[in-house]
């Protein structure tokens, strides 16, 4: 990692994780792979911020811990990378595990419970399928009806979050996404 550590995907210790090697690596990853518009990737820093700002109007009373574990949902992603959801279905438990290690060791690191609690996994899955529903027809070129079928029906959300769906570059998302941590982990 650019901090200098050292992290074995194996098994990965909570020690050797830091918050700016996570926001630098999300800020640089693509969603979508790269098949969106604008200038800038559409980044999985960004997708975060734009999940943790749906679940917390989806959920006005999220507690901090929860806040920062959807804003974290995604953090493995800054060295495995993004991959669309059918090739992970491919990819089969292997990837799963690792995965899984990874989050395990992020939460453990920033004093999150080791697994993401039912309650919160609800909350972060429905928000995750809002974003990913307005991300698919604003940046992805999916219609309408595709993204309905295959995201199903979007909760209905304040327009003030319209600027979270135009990619930021990558120094914007990572400092977007480092404030953001730093909010939430000085109220956990």
């Amino acid at each position: 990692m650019l901090s200098g550590r050292r992290l074995d995907l194996i098994d990965p210790s909570p020690l050797d994780i830091e918050i700016e090697d996570i926001a630098h690596g999300l800020a640089r990853v693509a969603r979508w792979n790269g098949q969106t518009v604008g200038a800038s990737i559409f980044s999985v820093a960004q997708h975060s911020l734009l999940v943790d700002a749906i679940a917390c109007t989806l959920e006005p009373l999220l507690p901090p811990p929860a806040k920062l574990m959807v804003l974290l949902h995604d953090a493995p992603e800054y060295v495995i990378g993004d991959m669309i959801s059918p090739f992970k279905v491919v990819l089969g438990d292997g990837y799963k595990t690792i995965e899984a290690r990874l989050l395990t060791a992020v939460h453990l690191r920033f004093g999150l419970p080791p697994e993401t609690p039912q309650a919160v996994r609800r909350v972060l899955k429905r928000a995750d399928r809002v974003s990913a529903y307005l991300e698919s027809t604003r940046l992805a070129g999916f219609s309408r009806e595709e993204a309905l079928k295959v995201f199903g029906r979007p909760d209905p959300l304040p327009r003030t979050l319209d600027p979270m769906l135009v990619p930021w570059d990558a120094d914007t998302a990572k400092t977007a996404f480092l404030a953001r941590f730093e909010a939430l982990a000085t109220e956990v």
